[in-house]
């Protein structure tokens, strides 16, 4: 299986050339699937993209996304997700440059695919966790995924987790490269559009850890976006608005 993990950076200097290494050396102990790596960089002001070319891994595995502007993960994310398709990668993984996700479960998540369209590293499943949180991000998080449950009917656990394995055929499946949502919103759109079109979603525990360096891109203004649309689209559903078309699906 060829797979390419794609990583949305913004002024992740601080931070994403030990990711890169830690990546590289899981990589390395893998031999039932390729591991690439895509950089997507929104012209960070801080260098992060000539750090990821200056790395020695770069042009072989390691690969850069430059963008022109800073307009939001998601959009960041289609960017990457997008090459990776184009690229006939077999499948994707999401993640994080900020080392909050596990990159020593990037194995497992991608042997799930075998059975699985969508893995979602979660951490509120059983043996998930998160480490170094303060107690007001823990009510946010806690309460953006009971909120995205409870209105859309969802059986995931962490819809807004961004650690996440796909086949690409899922993502096309899903209508991911169409969407235009951002941040907490992208997340459980996915994972809404995912669930309705049965596709086959596996969450698998990870121990999610707060980032030590850098500063985090979540902010009150994202949530309340992101509960915005969650009942935008739970309202839509109701009046019978498939959540993706049904050409999107063939």
């Amino acid at each position: 299986m060829r797979c390419v993990i794609v990583v949305p950076t913004f002024n992740e200097a601080a931070t994403v050339k030990t990711l890169i290494n830690t990546v590289g050396a899981v990589r390395r102990t893998m031999t039932d699937a390729t591991v690439d790596v895509l950089v997507v960089d929104d012209n960070s002001p801080d260098g992060t993209g000539d750090l990821v070319r200056r790395h020695r891994a770069f042009g072989e595995w390691l690969h850069l996304l430059p963008r022109i502007s800073k307009d939001g993960l998601g959009a960041a994310y289609r960017a990457g997700f997008a090459a990776g398709v184009a690229d006939g990668y077999d499948a994707v993984v999401q993640m994080d440059a900020d080392g909050s996700h596990p990159a020593a479960e990037i194995p497992a998540m991608i042997a799930l695919l075998e059975r699985h369209d969508i893995v979602v590293g979660s951490r509120y499943v059983a043996g998930g966790a998160t480490e170094n949180w303060p107690a007001q991000r823990r009510l946010l998080s806690w309460a953006a995924n009971s909120y995205a449950r409870g209105v859309l009917g969802l059986h995931t656990r962490d819809a807004t987790s961004g650690f996440r394995a796909w086949r690409t055929s899922a993502l096309v499946a899903a209508g991911v490269l169409d969407t235009t949502s951002n941040g907490y919103g992208f997340q459980v759109e996915n994972t809404w559009r995912a669930e309705r079109l049965g596709l086959r979603v596996c969450e698998h525990p990870i121990t999610f850890v707060e980032r030590t360096a850098g500063a985090s891109k979540m902010s009150p203004e994202v949530a309340r976006e992101a509960a915005v649309l969650v009942l935008r689209w739970r309202l839509a559903e109701l009046r019978g608005q498939r959540p993706v078309p049904r050409e999107a699906t063939a």
